[in-house]
């Protein structure tokens, strides 16, 4: 096998980090999926489709946005908004500006009911995350997060809150 073809191993500085960032990817979900299905009765996933849509222009997003934001496929994410309608949290409707796609408009139901969990699912956050860092590790956090998904997803335009937006 010729050095072109060596794989690029990991040094033991960057086989900890991936430990450690592999570790978070699976285990900081599941401890805020936890969290909200106590305090709230949703999933993690359906109050990331709610607090997304909530910091969307309108309160509404193609279906598609969302589906990649979440990174679930549109048929999964038809079925977690059919639940949120079931809970009159968010309804769909045409796209006016192009027929073929669908919107996921968050309703005032679900605006409340973002307001309401907002408050757990944020001191939670601050728990488990940023309550042991400094604000330069806040900062370093925010940059390599970023970076990261930048690499992995180079078209996926991640969504700003505004100073209204509950988290």
């Amino acid at each position: 096998m010729d050095d072109a073809a060596a794989p690029r191993w990991l040094t033991e500085e960057q086989t900890r980090a991936w430990i450690a960032l592999a570790s978070t990817v699976v285990w900081l979900p599941a401890a805020l999926d936890s969290q909200l299905q106590r305090d709230a009765g949703v999933s993690y996933v359906e109050y990331t489709v709610l607090s997304w849509l909530s910091m969307r222009p309108g309160r509404s997003a193609r279906m598609s946005e969302i589906a990649a934001l979440a990174n679930v496929r549109l048929s999964h994410l038809s079925r977690i908004a059919a639940r949120l309608e079931g809970r009159g949290w968010m309804r769909r409707a045409p796209d006016p500006d192009d027929g073929r796609a669908t919107l996921a408009i968050l309703t005032d139901a679900g605006w409340d009911k973002v307001v309401e969990t907002a408050p757990g699912h944020v001191a939670e956050v601050q728990r488990l995350v940023f309550d042991g860092l400094t604000s330069t590790q806040v900062d370093q956090l925010r940059t390599i997060g970023a970076r990261i998904v930048h690499v992995a997803q180079p078209d996926l335009c991640l969504p700003e809150p505004d100073q209204d937006f509950p988290a």
